[in-house]
């Protein structure tokens, strides 16, 4: 039987707010995410969310409005209470994936986890670049379909396309939570190429 773990990634303020479509998108999804993360941790599912915390030296910095966001100490740093729980895991990243120099791996690897959910924004870019990560360390990688959101639609929907043909499972989460409960097999095969 599958061990799973949920990932979010940069449910942050800076992040969320940074544009009303962001915004608005978080806002939609905010009371069946924080259900389903409920349901989950009920379920005894380890939560993790992955924080994005900018190095004021990187030269690679998105500016937000011609200044850094997500420094450490800011209040734009700061994870949306709404999602987290006192038993939640959050663990500091520098870019986009979550396993990029982080302990992520090794924290999954002492929990024998196999499998992860990965959660939050953006789609296109920290969702499908955590879930390759994943995918590459050998890890079962289900996404979502309506546990992650993109400024635009089009952007979630490709990355959605991109991630169910290469390295992951999309689902509803009420039937990721379903699977979970009921112990149920995920077919995790990858699929062929064309």
């Amino acid at each position: 039987m599958s061990r799973y773990a949920i990932l979010t990634n940069d449910l942050q303020r800076d992040l969320v707010d940074k544009n009303p479509q962001r915004k608005a998108h978080v806002e939609r999804m905010t009371p069946h995410f924080a259900r389903f993360l409920a349901r989950m941790r009920d379920l005894r599912v380890p939560v993790v969310h992955l924080k994005l915390v900018y190095d004021v030296d990187d030269k690679k910095i998105e500016l937000h409005d011609g200044r850094i966001p997500v420094l450490r100490g800011t209040a734009g740093a700061e994870l949306l209470p709404e999602f987290v729980h006192p038993d939640d895991v959050v663990m500091e990243k520098k870019k986009d994936s979550g396993f990029f120099e982080t302990r992520l791996h090794d924290f999954l690897q002492e929990r024998g986890i196999d499998t992860v959910v990965i959660t939050g924004m953006q789609a296109q870019v920290c969702i499908q670049t955590t879930a390759a990560d994943a995918h590459f360390r050998g890890y079962n990688v289900v996404v979502p379909s309506d546990g992650v959101v993109s400024t635009r639609d089009e952007d979630r929907t490709r990355a959605l396309e991109w991630l169910a043909s290469y390295c992951a499972v999309v689902l509803p989460m009420d039937d990721v939570v379903a699977r979970v409960r009921e112990g149920a097999d995920i077919d995790f095969s990858v699929p062929a190429l064309p």
